[in-house]
């Protein structure tokens, strides 16, 4: 009995040994694992994007761009903090074979976790594509390519390509029909034929049922009345006498008489910068210009406003064949049915405006 009971004291002190060890082993354990945790909760939610100077910023991702593009754009504009956590996280959620094109809002504080998603999953924001009356092709071009990804040659081949706008039913002298000034939403991605495409949906939903009874009153095809909106747009900015203006243009189409029409032939000569239309200038041998050519030109002298496209369409039924700009120099004009009527108008303008030009003197 005496040796057994000598015996149960080495294997005691074992046992607590053993315990002991077992136990650092467990707080090991915790630790290391604790720390591991907290490692990768650091690298995933931590708060890894830095805006510098302001709250959020666009960031640009081209089509076709690599990982390393990507990387670089991100950290040519110091939106990084910890480039080490950032590439580490998007290896994982394996987002190098993953890239896509687009434009994506960065916010300061946004974490690698959330960051990654974003890009991982497409979610751009989109872009507001502002159009208005813009008179030339290559402008147009010009303002959409520096809204969407889309290069402005790209935009500019679409519309002077007769085999590819036949599906649209126009040809290059009239292509800037197809757009209606307004503002619309789109991916940045966007290329020029999705653009074109695009525009063609938002043509057709402007041409609602409504407009089309309004369209076979003038006689008129879509273009024709567009055309006409074009020039009704240069002659006046004031909405509210649109559509008696475009009833004196279609008295003249109606009587088959010259538009003469001087926004035409500024647009003819090319000088956007003209005050006056002079005699010399009426004399340019071109479709465009109205005082020589018969009807309308053929094409828009630029891209019409919705206002002038609705005054065309509800053109007012009037007896005017002349009209020319108040003597009070409010931008709007005086009417007149005959032409000794009219001149009785222009000299009043005349006078006006040499007295305000000695005035000024």
């Amino acid at each position: 009995m005496n040796i057994s009971c000598n015996e149960s004291i080495p294997m005691k002190k074992v046992r607590r040994k053993l315990l002991k060890i077992l136990f650092w082993i467990f707080l090991s354990l915790v630790v290391f694992f604790s720390a591991a945790v907290l490692t990768v909760h650091w690298i995933w939610f931590k708060p890894n994007v830095r805006i510098p100077g302001q709250s959020e910023a666009s960031l640009y991702i081209r089509t076709n761009s690599t990982f390393d593009q990507v990387k670089a754009s991100l950290y040519s504009q110091r939106f990084i903090v910890n480039q080490k956590t950032f590439e580490w996280l998007a290896a994982k959620k394996h987002y190098p074979d993953q890239v896509k094109a687009g434009r994506y809002i960065l916010r300061s504080g946004m974490s690698n976790n959330d960051l990654i998603n974003m890009l991982r999953a497409g979610l751009q924001t989109p872009v507001q594509v502002i159009l208005n009356t813009i008179r030339l092709k290559k402008d147009l071009a010009g303002k959409v390519s520096s809204q969407l990804e889309a290069d402005s040659l790209s935009i500019l081949q679409l519309l002077s390509d007769s085999n590819f706008l036949v599906r649209y039913g126009l040809i290059p002298e009239n292509s800037l029909l197809l757009f209606i000034p307004n503002t619309y939403e789109f991916y940045w991605n966007t290329g020029a034929e999705d653009f074109m495409e695009r525009m063609f949906l938002e043509y057709n939903k402007f041409w609602n049922d409504e407009r089309e009874k309004r369209r076979i009153r003038t006689g008129m095809t879509r273009q024709e009345v567009s055309i006409l909106a074009s020039i009704v747009e240069k002659e006046t900015r004031k909405n509210d006498e649109k559509a008696r203006m475009a009833g004196v243009y279609m008295n003249r189409l109606r009587d088959r008489w010259k538009l003469q029409a001087d926004p035409t032939v500024v647009y003819a000569v090319g000088d956007f910068s003209m005050t006056r239309v002079l005699n010399r200038h009426t004399r340019i041998d071109s479709r465009y210009n109205t005082y020589l050519y018969e009807g309308l030109p053929p094409g828009p002298i630029c891209v019409p406003s919705i206002a002038s496209i609705d005054a065309v369409l509800n053109f007012e039924d009037h007896d005017y064949f002349y009209f020319c700009a108040r003597e009070d120099f409010s931008g709007y004009h005086n009417y007149a049915k005959t032409y000794n009527q009219h001149l009785v108008n222009a000299r009043k303008y005349q006078r006006a405006y040499q007295e305000r030009k000695r005035a000024e003197q």
